[in-house]
């Protein structure tokens, strides 16, 4: 799928989404859908027009367009826990993951959940580009750090030129 920040592989699984990783990752990715999802035929098709609908809508400026999209990642349930709490992070605000730690009742979890938020599978849906650093840094991102960027300004968050280290 096209989108402002480049191609985006969109894998669903009747109705839901598997997986939402930029263009880049195609091998990345087509090695977790075999891993999470074995037996699952991976056809080359159009992912289904609600969730096109819905990623168009998002990059048009309707960012709760992706919010009721229904999500089927696969992950330890640490991972689960933690992509559901990403999922409650509003568009226009960031978090971090001292945060999140804090949200799932795991407050010494810090650094496991930096590792679960860079194991996200389904990326702009479940919103890992919104974690920054405690200190308001931006943290890496798969989409590197000039699409993380992008998708937070998209979203409204100020001062990511300097978040960036360009102020």
């Amino acid at each position: 799928m096209a989108s402002p920040i480049g191609d985006l592989l969109l894998a669903t699984l009747d109705g839901a989404v598997c997986l939402l990783e930029f263009g880049e990752g195609r091998a990345v990715a087509h090695r977790y859908l075999q891993r999470q999802f074995p037996g699952s035929d991976q056809l080359r098709r159009r992912g289904p027009a609600q969730v096109r609908a819905a990623l168009d809508a998002y990059f048009a400026g309707d960012l709760a367009a992706v919010d009721g999209l229904t999500v089927l990642a696969r992950g330890t349930p640490f991972q689960l826990r933690v992509w559901q709490q990403l999922r409650r992070i509003p568009a226009g605000r960031t978090a971090s993951y001292s945060d999140i730690a804090a949200a799932i009742g795991q407050p010494t979890a810090v650094r496991a959940v930096g590792l679960a938020n860079g194991r996200n599978p389904v990326s702009i849906i479940v919103p890992c580009h919104r974690i920054i650093g405690r200190d308001g840094s931006l943290t890496g991102y798969g989409g590197g750090l000039a699409v993380k960027a992008w998708l937070l300004r998209h979203e409204g968050v100020s001062g990511t030129d300097r978040l960036m280290g360009r102020a």
